[in-house]
């Protein structure tokens, strides 16, 4: 009997052992912008002076890797992020690298370098970067941004625009969001890139 009782006893406090241990997390899937499309433009209009884009500044809430998102039908002043889905790094990165790769592709003629002599300098702040739910099986992916033109060698401001947009999200899930914020991004760059070319094509 004190055998058995001992039996039981070693064999509670394994199964105890194996309930107590720590699960392991399920997997955290990491997502980028993807590849760049091709340009769709049929007559592409190249820039004929040279710019640098900085990288992109964002607020402190922004300037981390979380998928954000907010439920505005239930509490638009606060902001959730997806427990298992993030960005491969900040928003204001990637976007900074979908914006240079969009001019590039488009008009050409950027520098990627500060320390590259160029003719004028573009400075983006990031305002808002997230998937708003209007209801919970709706939202939208929602970019703004403020886009400031200078002239490097005078350091004079010579203009400065809000932009934004909007794109539905196929689905109500980190995935769906992603891929409405990359056609966003592009959406947002082509924005830009018209908005460039009356200072960067000079006769």
């Amino acid at each position: 009997m004190i055998q058995f009782a001992i039996k039981f006893a070693i064999v509670f406090l394994l199964l105890a052992g194996c309930s107590l241990a720590p699960q392991k997390n399920s997997p955290v899937t990491v997502y980028d912008f993807g590849l760049q499309r091709p340009a769709e433009q049929s007559n592409p209009v190249p820039f004929t002076t040279s710019i640098f884009v900085a990288e992109i500044k964002a607020p402190v809430w922004l300037d981390n890797s979380a998928i954000q998102y907010r439920l505005a039908y239930h509490d638009p002043a606060r902001s959730y992020a997806y427990a298992s889905s993030r960005w491969a790094a900040s928003p204001a990165k990637l976007l900074t690298l979908r914006i240079k790769d969009h001019l590039i592709t488009r008009n050409g003629m950027i520098s990627t370098h500060d320390g590259l002599k160029a003719d004028y300098a573009l400075h983006i702040e990031l305002v808002e970067f997230t998937q708003v739910f209007d209801k919970p099986d709706n939202s939208l992916a929602i970019i703004r941004l403020r886009a400031s033109l200078i002239e490097r060698n005078s350091r004079l401001l010579l203009a400065q625009e809000n932009f934004s947009s909007e794109q539905a999200a196929p689905s109500a899930d980190a995935a769906g969001a992603v891929a409405a914020f990359i056609s966003a991004s592009d959406a947002v760059s082509d924005k830009l890139s018209q908005w460039l070319i009356p200072f960067l094509n000079q006769k």
